[in-house]
């Protein structure tokens, strides 16, 4: 177990789900490539002729081939497609392989193959050889972005622009700073001020604009979704009340057009910012940038990365120099050779000679004379060459033109050699070069800035009915009754206050049994005045508070005596309240009126002023029934 899974688990890092520093290629991607490089003759091909052969590298089926293929055909960049490829904004499926076409962009033609500069291995059967990894001068690991998920650590890198990554290159090498942020495919808004040079997140949205008052358009979607996974979020949203639409409509094609129409009576901006908060509309997407670098998985930062493939792209512009140098000195030397060859008929001394080795002797000898014009010691190769030259070109010889093309080759050669004086030089004209060509290509599509915070309880729609069934004691937007109707939102809480002065603060219930005994039920607010009379074994009580901070679905008492009972409850302070005693004997007077104003303002604990010892019948804020208004006013001064 222990030496199966160790091999396993290094075989699917480093050679399934994590990329290569190198090339920026996981090893599928690196052979369809490089299956294409080797078909590569300008036309399209039929992407299940790439996949047949892209089997002969990769031992995981037709499947995974064809699927990743499609996937870098979608990232526009390497890959040319014909056909249907699929559709990123919709998620519709890529016809099957047999009727699509693909062949390998200009760009991926340009700078991602070199067969001189590539090392090969065994692949799997050992019947073919494949490319440790391509000798690449695009930063492809940043461009293209990946996703994998291997044994024990995964990797999530964020697609960069094409341009800027370039820009970014030549700023390096000329000592300059620079910043990179992701751009997607898909468009849309970005908001990176947690990036972290790669080691963050990123918050995306869809981009929404209003139409008019009745419609709303999203134009562009964020990475990861498609219009229906996006349309599916806006439904269940709505279902569960966290906001509401009239209807939904997706006219996608080439371009994401979702229309939503806005029901009446509601602000378009209040449902563009309810879009954000509770769908799709809005998403946050971590990266972390795992790579293999020199056959080990390794943590980096987007300038780590771009760093280090600046300096592969320069040292592989000074290998591809001096090859290039090579290549023309010996064409030089060649080309040097033959005129000498023609001109001092040498070629006439091999009619004489009878064997092999006499002929090469002959050619030995006829260029003693000629050492000094050469430009290096003739060898055996160079004899071959010599012989394999047509006796048509010898009877046809153009001297003057023979002699104008070594001097486009010697004027290449000192460009050449100019270049390597200065390779770092060289390296940044080409990417400016690069950019001027293909940058045209590749414009941005997020659009970069910073968002507005959107608070899921600012925005929530107040969609939920909530009632209080006093005869089954059951409250919530389910209970079906009819008492302390209020329209709330899935965020809002509920402080519910009883009979016997207990309260308590509670999330939107779909039905919750309390009992007969509540007498209020509101949003807490801890700020807010209340006025309340309560009644003792020994006297009456009346005091105005505030509710102040609470723990969600704790029970707290308002009085201090347990066995105290609430006369009167309200929100606010009332202007006055009217004091109904119960008939005593001897008792002068039985109401009273009081200004709850003169109460100075205490906490929820806070016992109160007292109202009297006798009995009290009611207290109400409005006179009762049973008022006597010819009776002598009496007004309650509190102590």
């Amino acid at each position: 177990m222990d030496q199966s899974f160790l091999e396993y688990a290094s075989y699917v890092i480093r050679d399934r789900a994590i990329p290569n520093l190198v090339d920026g290629l996981k090893p599928v991607q690196r052979r369809i490539l490089w299956v294409m490089h080797r078909l590569d003759d300008g036309k399209l091909h039929k992407v299940a002729s790439i996949v047949g052969d892209a089997m002969k590298y990769h031992p995981h089926g037709d499947a995974s081939i064809g699927d990743a293929l499609v996937v870098l055909a979608n990232k526009r960049a390497l890959i040319e497609g014909q056909g249907n490829f699929g559709n990123i904004f919709t998620g519709d499926p890529p016809a099957a392989p047999r009727y699509i076409e693909a062949r390998l962009t200009e760009l991926a033609r340009t700078e991602l193959f070199n067969d001189e500069l590539t090392e090969f291995v065994p692949t799997y059967d050992g019947r073919n050889q494949e490319p440790v990894a391509l000798p690449c001068k695009l930063p492809l690991l940043l461009m293209l972005g990946t996703e994998g998920i291997a044994v024990g650590l995964s990797a999530r890198i964020l697609p960069h622009n094409f341009t800027e990554l370039l820009e970014a290159q030549v700023a390096i090498l000329e000592g300059k700073s620079f910043k990179l942020v992701p751009d997607f495919p898909t468009g849309g808004l970005m908001d990176a001020k947690e990036y972290d040079d790669g080691r963050g997140s990123v918050r995306v949205r869809a981009r929404v604009k209003i139409k008019d008052e009745d419609t709303v358009v999203i134009s562009e979607i964020p990475p990861g979704t498609t219009t229906d996974s996006l349309i599916g979020s806006i439904e269940d949203a709505a279902k569960k009340g966290k906001l509401k639409v009239r209807s939904i409509n997706d006219y996608t094609a080439e371009k994401v057009e979702i229309a939503v129409e806005v029901p009446k009576g509601v602000d378009p901006e209040q449902l563009i910012d309810a879009l954000f908060a509770f769908t799709q509309c809005e998403s946050s997407i971590s990266s972390r940038i795992v790579v293999i670098s020199e056959n080990r998985p390794v943590e980096m930062t987007v300038s780590e990365v771009l760093r280090a493939n600046t300096e592969q792209l320069v040292s592989l512009l000074k290998r591809e120099l001096e090859l290039k140098r090579d290549h023309l000195e010996l064409d030089l030397h060649h080309k040097t050779l033959i005129q000498l060859f023609i001109e001092n008929r040498i070629y006439k001394r091999i009619e004489t000679a009878k064997t092999a080795e006499a002929v090469v002797r002959e050619i030995y000898e006829g260029f003693k004379p000629l050492k000094k014009q050469l430009r290096r010691e003739l060898t055996d190769p160079d004899v071959d060459m010599l012989l394999r030259v047509p006796i048509r070109r010898i009877s046809l010889f153009d001297l003057q033109q023979h002699r104008d093309d070594m001097e486009k080759v010697l004027a290449e050669l000192a460009q050449v050699l100019k270049s390597l004086k200065n390779v770092k030089a060289y390296a940044i004209q080409r990417l400016k070069g690069l950019i001027s060509k293909y940058g045209p290509q590749f414009p941005r599509l997020t659009r970069s800035g910073r968002f507005d915070e959107v608070e899921a309880k600012d925005v929530a729609f107040k969609t939920f009915k909530v009632t209080y069934d006093r005869d089954g004691g059951y409250i919530g937007y389910k209970a079906g009754g009819d008492e302390f109707t209020a329209m709330c939102s899935k965020f809002d809480k509920l402080l519910l206050v009883f009979k016997d002065g207990r309260y308590k603060v509670i999330e939107l219930p779909e039905k919750l049994f309390v009992g007969q005994d509540l007498i209020f039920c509101g949003a807490p607010d801890r700020d807010r005045i209340f006025t309340m009379a309560y009644a003792t074994r020994e006297a009456t009580w009346i005091k105005r508070f505030t509710f102040g901070g609470t723990i969600l679905d704790k029970e707290y008492q308002l009085c201090p005596d347990p066995k105290s009972k609430v006369l009167f409850f309200e929100a606010d302070t009332p202007e006055q309240v009217y004091i109904k005693y119960k008939p005593a004997p001897y008792q002068r007077v039985s109401q009273q009126t009081a200004k709850p104003a003169e109460l100075a303002v205490k906490n929820a604990k806070a016992r109160g002023n007292q109202v009297s010892i006798k009995d009290v019948a009611s207290i109400n804020s409005k006179p009762p029934r049973n008022w006597d208004a010819d009776e002598g006013a009496s007004v309650l001064k509190f102590v």
